[in-house]
């Protein structure tokens, strides 16, 4: 827009954004809802289609669809859309459009076309009454799933649009009207053929061969290295509104030494030619920097930043020097914070006096998602067959314990407060694959929990844990375990925690102490 590149996108605070693509910096948002928006932005014409399904801010009316200039600025009000359409509500299935028309489904299976300039509505036609897939627009006509349409399971529609009305084709279950299979992802038009996913099987819909005839006459798309419709790469000779230093993010080993580049923007965001010369410095860091290469003090776990700046326009990137496996963490050295190379634990957890020693602890004061249950993460996601151990302790308050656990190649071991239980879990939101025993343990007593992954052949991975009191003999039988045929064959060692009554005023704290990490034996 106007020589920048934009991009488009929802995000988790209800509004719209738009940010320059070299640098991150914002350009407008528009906050539409009191919930996040799920739905794609759609570039038509000047303006950029916004749409959701929940609560709107200033009212209580669910759902809108609108237009808004993509080329605007600042910070947006409805004043500043060319159209709003409320009580639409398009939360899931995001737009599509011919120039002319747009094309929404809402989250009841209706399916409307608007005027892409003023928001009139010209038609609906009802395919369904639960919907979440997006529609594809490919010849002229409409490609959509459906996830419920009434009295089964979804159906897949071809539908040519109209100016007044919506012409079906076609429509089919798939599987059987008596067992028919949900659609929830969106089709995909390639190489001659339409593919569509169901809960149950995928689909290629069209004639056999046609992938292998549109290759051979070249009709695959081909990679390029600019986007469709973005302007070739340009260099300016403005001043240098803005730096980016690369490698952005970087886990390295004490002692390893790491070279570092610079990018300079104008304040369009185009790459500046020429910036100048580069000042190098280090915060939070031990170690030297000279012409871009950082050397880290050997012996040094530690997170810090390696800054660049040019002509007074400051960037920097976020470097973590963590140590190869053994490790041990008894926090009797640590100050009041955990280690600052731990991803995710910064203001969710804090080292505190306890029995005559230090112990790490999960605060239970803020009841925001992201803050009562969390995953820190202690290393780098290369790391593999390894095991995890830990002392562990949950406070009761109120009648209610917290969740505490230890994490190792994505795999959780975790003992459940108020379910008296202990779980093995491959991924938590799937449940099927997840293990669980019963497990007794008490509140404001410490425990060992043990976590070891291994993985064995192919694709198989093992895992399997162990809890027992602090203070007793280890048993030499693993409490739970699971061998995953399609294992996860990396990840980092983390901590587990969910402060269940989580408040300002205070709630159900977790403890870890003696945590070591190692290499399997």
């Amino acid at each position: 827009m106007n020589g920048r590149r934009l991009l488009f996108s929802g995000g988790s605070d209800g509004a719209m954004h738009a940010i320059t693509v070299a640098t991150g910096a914002p350009v407008w948002n528009w906050k539409v809802s009191q919930r996040g928006l799920n739905t794609a932005a759609l570039k038509v014409g000047p303006d950029i289609i916004v749409s959701h399904s929940e609560e709107n801010v200033g009212t209580s009316q669910m759902g809108m669809i609108a237009a808004i200039p993509a080329d605007s600025s600042g910070t947006l009000t409805d004043k500043d859309a060319r159209w709003i359409v409320r009580g639409v509500q398009v939360g899931y299935s995001s737009p599509v459009s011919d120039g002319e028309r747009l094309y929404a489904l809402d989250n009841g299976g209706v399916l409307f076309a608007f005027d892409v300039k003023t928001g009139a509505q010209l038609w609906h036609q009802t395919i369904g009454t639960i919907a979440k897939a997006s529609p594809v627009l490919a010849d002229g006509k409409l490609y959509i799933g459906t996830e419920n349409t009434g009295d089964a399971g979804g159906k897949f529609f071809i539908i040519r649009p109209h100016a007044d009305r919506a012409e079906i084709l076609d429509q089919d279950w798939l599987g059987t009207p008596e067992s028919s299979e949900l659609i929830i992802a969106s089709p995909v038009v390639a190489r001659g053929r339409i593919y569509v996913t169901s809960m149950d099987a995928t689909y290629a819909i069209g004639p056999k061969g046609a992938a292998d005839a549109a290759a051979k006459s070249g009709g695959a798309a081909k990679p390029s290295g600019t986007p469709a419709g973005a302007a070739p790469a340009a260099s300016s000779t403005g001043a240098v509104a803005a730096l980016l230093v690369t490698p952005t993010e970087l886990s390295i080993t004490p002692g390893a030494s790491l070279d570092l580049t610079i990018r300079a923007f104008d304040e369009r965001g185009v790459p500046v030619a020429s910036p100048g010369d580069v000042q190098w410095s280090l915060e939070g860091l031990e170690g030297a920097i000279e012409k871009g290469r950082f050397t880290a003090a050997p012996g040094v776990a530690q997170a810090g930043l390696i800054k660049a700046s040019v002509g007074g326009v400051n960037g920097a990137a976020r470097i973590r020097v963590i140590p190869d496996l053994p490790w041990t963490y008894d926090f009797e050295n640590s100050g009041e914070t955990p280690p600052a190379y731990w991803i995710n634990a910064a203001g969710k957890y804090a080292v505190r006096e306890m029995d005559g020693g230090k112990v790490l602890v999960k605060l239970a004061d803020n009841p925001f998602a992201f803050a009562k249950r969390t995953r820190p993460f202690l290393g780098p996601p290369e790391f593999s067959n390894y095991t995890i151990e830990s002392d562990v302790r949950s406070m009761e308050r109120r009648r209610q314990m917290g969740d505490v656990g230890v994490v190792a190649q994505r795999y959780e071991l975790v003992l459940f407060g108020n379910h008296q239980r202990l779980e093995l879990q491959p991924w938590q939101p799937e449940v099927e694959r997840t293990v669980k025993v019963e497990y007794n343990w008490k509140p404001d007593t410490w425990y060992v929990m043990k976590l070891e992954v291994q993985t064995l052949e192919g694709t198989n991975v093992r895992a399997r844990g162990k809890v027992w009191p602090k203070g007793e003999p280890e048993p030499a039988a693993w409490t739970i375990e699971r061998v995953d045929p399609i294992g996860s064959l990396k990840g980092s060692p983390g901590i587990y925690a969910d402060a269940m009554n989580a408040a300002a005023s205070g709630g159900s704290e977790m403890y870890y102490d003696n945590i070591r990490v190692y290499a399997n034996k």
